[in-house]
């Protein structure tokens, strides 16, 4: 039979209580955290991140994390490198080793042998009395004092310190080794995430015909142009192949309610003049930002007042970005 809970309670206790526990461990940030984060600043080998249960999968994410912000990190299962993968930590590695206890049987025989091949080891450790805690170089204490099942057995305050005390270390390695969103662009080319970061408008515009046409073009020429080029305008030109205007479909729309007889009418009677545009080295976010701005849904591309190509919404939708 089960047992009548308020769901919602519950809830919300073990949200604040692992709330309350990453609170507690920013006085735990100290001149420790600071050592540690300059010797990993100044390795010249690779961070290697082991862990066992749940603690394994808090250091993948880590591992994650490093990786995808300048940080070269690998993964190594605590189980697993006593069955052959310690041989993967060379020389100048560092390693850190997560767990809350820091006195399992795994760890013990785990830190005699990370040890034994003189490489710097850094425990991640709720238990700073614990085996690992000292025989550390360096200490990040994830305290964790309950975990927060009623029962006090489940890892969740426990790995969501780790987690939280992980992301600290990897932004502190971050902002000291001045990561910009260039080289964070270099990391994750792939998503709308990364393409924002650079994409460009030199990238898409050519995907399209330049619909164009000079001012002295009659009315219907324009119409033709605006319909066989499928981007819903067309730029308007003076003899000089200078961009003095855009026709978009609902200026046409808009010329049929005003005007009776379309005879002698021309291109530059009906557009728009001085359009938004945009330069191809712009990034397409840009783009994006500028047509949110105006309310428009094309931009016409635009170098030394000379038509290039359009970039419409449609591409940015396209592309993720929207």
């Amino acid at each position: 039979m089960k047992l009548v809970k308020n769901i919602q309670s519950t809830a919300k206790k073990v949200l604040q209580e692992e709330a309350n526990a990453i609170l507690k461990i920013v006085s735990t940030i100290d001149s420790s955290f600071e050592s540690c984060v300059n010797h990993l600043l100044n390795a010249k080998g690779r961070f290697v991140i082991t862990g066992i249960g749940k603690s394994a999968i808090i250091a993948q994410k880590i591992v994650a994390t490093l990786n995808s912000t300048g940080t070269p990190a690998l993964f190594m299962h605590a189980a697993d490198a006593i069955h052959g993968d310690l041989g993967m930590i060379q020389a100048d590695d560092t390693v850190m080793c997560i767990s809350k206890s820091g006195d399992t049987p795994e760890i013990k025989i785990l830190v005699p042998l990370i040890k034994r091949t003189g490489v710097k080891l850094i425990a991640m450790v709720s238990n700073t009395s614990s085996y690992l805690g000292k025989n550390a170089d360096f200490i990040l204490h994830a305290l964790a004092e309950k975990e927060a099942d009623i029962l006090n057995l489940a890892p969740t305050t426990s790995t969501t310190v780790a987690l939280a005390l992980g992301d600290a270390l990897a932004v502190c390695l971050l902002e000291c080794r001045g990561f910009n969103s260039q080289d964070f662009a270099k990391y994750h080319p792939g998503g709308a995430l990364g393409k924002k970061l650079y994409l460009k408008v030199s990238d898409i515009y050519p995907n399209h015909e330049l619909p164009l046409v000079f001012e002295n073009a009659s009315i219907k020429d324009a119409f033709l142009e605006i319909s066989s080029k499928r981007l819903g305008a067309t730029a308007v030109v003076n003899q000089n192949n200078q961009v003095t205007g855009i026709i978009t479909d609902g200026d046409v729309r808009r010329m049929l309610n005003v005007h009776d007889n379309l005879t002698g009418l021309t291109a530059k009677d009906i557009m728009t003049v001085s359009p938004k545009s945009i330069h191809p080295d712009a990034f397409a976010v840009e783009a994006l930002q500028l047509m949110q701005e105006k309310s428009i849904t094309q931009l016409v591309v635009v170098e030394d007042d000379k038509p290039l190509g359009f970039v419409h919404i449609h591409d940015l939708l396209k592309e993720g970005l929207v």
